[in-house]
Formats: structure tokens, sequence, C-alpha cells
């Protein structure tokens, strides 16, 4: 798949990080299809089921009341219209009074969008757009300082238990106890991403199962309903099929307490899940470099083992395992710059450029913008390291970057 142009696949070469965006774009589709398929087969004879019931309920009231189908296809697109704009025929609460519309804002900036409630005025519209622009970002920024936050905790609490283990297991010798030197082995010690993926799996289960026992009890849904909404809230797809405190009141006096708790578990519940999201996302990243090693396999058994090039290492972006690079691996910067002033050294000024040099002057120039925002960002320089490019795992930005080096799969400093 990706092996040097030498190899008997004749395929050209191809860079890790694109190798793998490329498998993990093709596995998505085929992930599409395959839950297409599946879908499909279950709810489509539901649907018929459905279109079948409805058909005959309209040609029965059409014949009861003596009505015309085309006077009552005009009643009823009426009242979608009012249904769009919040007029049920059950009672619910109002839709743009104040804390209608702050439930309204809530699904706006957490991505939810249950879609029950949505603006009819172009003035509405206008607004959200600038309301959701910013208000979208700051809701992912505090999302990650939460899953920075949840990491960090968990990272914290994992290690002293470990070096608590480590230390009963240390046996005495000459009356003393040699936990030191333990201690010393464990300072670059770090929780597995299995670990830390089990735990916040294990938390968001429980939030989960106390809301929907919440959710059972105030709107009479059933558990496993009551699951099913709390997994679409929380992952903050939101169908909008079912959507949680829209009574106007609730039974025993319990309105209040009943939208505080719906707020604390839907808050709650979102950061549970879009922290478990990502570390789920170092996973299925680890199976893609297992996946690319598993297919450049033959392609470096393809190589020719005679002729004078018979040692020469293999191109720097070739897909390749980090461990399999015997050469020396340089920053962003200088390996650009290298790249660019082999052979021939710099070129005349009324010499034209390779697509080889333009491309590597442009990483150069890319790489001293990233360096000097991120600098700008945290307020001192960022230490260069290459160790999380030798295992597939970049610095990166957002939740990728905070879990980067944090966890034991994501370093190589084990």
């Amino acid at each position: 798949m990706a092996c040097r142009s030498s190899c008997c696949c004749g395929s050209a070469p191809l860079n890790e990080d694109n190798a793998r965006f490329l498998l993990l774009a093709l596995l998505i589709v085929v992930y599409l299809l395959c839950g297409a398929a599946v879908f499909s087969a279950l709810e489509q004879p539901k649907e018929r089921e459905a279109k079948e019931r409805w058909t005959q309920r309209f040609e029965h009231f059409s014949h009861k009341y003596n009505l015309s189908k085309k006077d009552l296809n005009s009643f009823l697109r009426s009242y979608e219209e009012a249904n769009v704009a919040g007029i049920r025929v059950d009672t619910i609460r109002p839709r743009w009074d104040f804390t209608g519309a702050f439930y309204f804002v809530g699904t706006v900036v957490s991505t939810i969008g249950f879609g029950m409630t949505t603006p009819a005025t172009i003035g509405g519209k206008v607004f959200l757009m600038f309301y959701g622009l910013l208000g979208c970002a700051a809701t992912i920024l505090f999302f990650n300082l939460f899953l920075e936050r949840v990491i960090t905790v968990i990272a914290v609490v994992l290690k002293s238990c470990h070096e608590r283990r480590h230390n009963k297991a240390v046996l005495p010798q000459n009356g003393r106890r040699v936990s030191k030197v333990k201690g010393e082995d464990l300072a670059g010690w770090k929780p597995s991403v299995y670990c830390v993926m089990l735990i916040l799996g294990a938390a968001a289960i429980l939030v989960s199962c106390c809301a929907s026992l919440m959710y059972s009890a105030a709107e009479g849904w059933g558990y496993l309903d009551s699951l099913y909404y709390c997994f679409v809230a929380f992952s903050t797809i939101g169908f909008g099929d079912m959507v949680s405190s829209q009574r106007v009141v609730y039974e025993d006096h319990a309105t209040a307490a009943y939208r505080l708790g719906n707020f604390l578990f839907i808050l709650t519940g979102v950061c549970c899940i879009y922290s478990l999201f990502n570390v789920i996302s170092i996973v299925i990243k680890q199976v893609l470099n297992w996946l690319l090693r598993r297919l450049d396999a033959p392609c470096r058994c393809c190589i020719p083992s005679r002729g004078p090039h018979r040692h020469r290492h293999p191109r720097r972006n070739v897909v390749a395992p980090g461990h399999l690079r015997t050469r020396r691996d340089p920053s962003i910067e200088t390996d650009a710059i290298n790249e660019s002033e082999t052979d021939n050294g710099r070129r005349m000024s009324g010499e034209m450029i390779s697509m080889r040099d333009f491309l590597a002057a442009n990483k150069v120039n890319l790489a001293i913008m990233q360096k000097q925002l991120s600098e700008m960002a945290i307020g001192h320089p960022r230490q260069s390291s290459s160790s999380s490019r030798q295992n597939g795992f970049s610095g990166g930005v957002g939740a990728l970057g905070i879990m980067n080096n944090r966890l034991a799969e994501t370093s190589v400093d084990r």
C-alpha cells in the first residue's frame, strides 16, 4: 500500500498521517454502509406498517365526517406549521418564555439541537448564527478543559494506587524497605488508556442509569426508552423524538427540582460521553496504526536485497512503524529544511524551484506559524519532542493534544 517506488507493488510513497486518514475515511464509509443496512432492515417494516395504518385512518376519517381529501390535507398542513411553532395537542410548557428560551440556548451551545424549538423570525435566525458561533466554541473549550481535569485526576489516582501496590510488593532488605528505588522507577509511569476508558465508561453508564430512573418516574417513559434518550442527548445527537422537561407542571409539585436535576444530568452526561468518545478515538487510532503496520509488511518484504543500495534506509514519508526507522527523527522545521537543501544545495535566484522545494518551504513556514501560535496561547515556548511523532500521536490541538503524553499508549515514556 505505502511502500517506496522500487517496491514490486509499484505504489507511490504515502505519508503515514495521510495513510491513516485515508484508512479511517474508508473504514467510516464501510461503517456507514453497514449501519444503513442494519437500520433499514430493522426500521423499514415499521415504517410501512405506520404508513398503511395512517392511510386507513385518513380514509376512514374523511368518509366519516364527509370531508374532502384536499381540505383535510390543507388542515393537516396548517397543524404541521403550528407544530413547528410549538403548538401541540398536549399541554406543554411555553417554548419562548425565559425558561423555555434558556432550554433552547442550552441545546444550541451544547450542539444537542433537539429540534423541537426553532427560531421562526428572520431576526432570530440571524442572531442564532452569531450566537451559536461563539457559544459552541466556548462550550467545546469547556468540554476540553473538563477532559483535561478528568484525565489528570484519573492519572493521579491510578498512579497513587499503582505506587501503593508496588510499595507493598517490595520485600524488606536488611530491615529497610527499598521503596525509594521503586519510586524513582515509577516517576515516569502513566496510566493505560484502556483503564481510563473503562473508568469513563463506568461513569457514563452510572450517570445514564441514574438519569433514566428520574426520567422514567417523571416523564412516564419506559426504562429502555429513557436509556435511549440519555445516549441521544448526552452524545449531542439530539433527534428530538423524545425531549425531557416539556410539561408545564409535574406531579408532587417537584417541577423546579426536576428541571434542575435534568439540567445537571445533561451537563454531566455530555461531559462524560465527550471524554469517553475522545479516549475511544485514541484506541481507534491505535487500531489504525496496527492496520498500517500490517499493510506495510508485505511491501517491505518486496524491497530488493541486492545491489549497491541494499542497506539504504527507507524514505521518511513511507508508512513504517517508528521503531523501524533507524535514522534520526528530526523536528518538522529542520527536516523540511534538510529536504529542500540536499544534494544540490541552495538554488540560485534565477533558477526555477521544484515542487518538492516549494512544498518544503511552505512546510517550514507552516511549522513556524504553528509554533508561534502555540507559544502565544500557552504563554511560554513549547519544548519540542519527537517521541509523539514516532508512535503516531502528534501533539495536535484540542482533545488529542490534551491526552497526548498523558496516557501510556500515547507516549514512548512508559
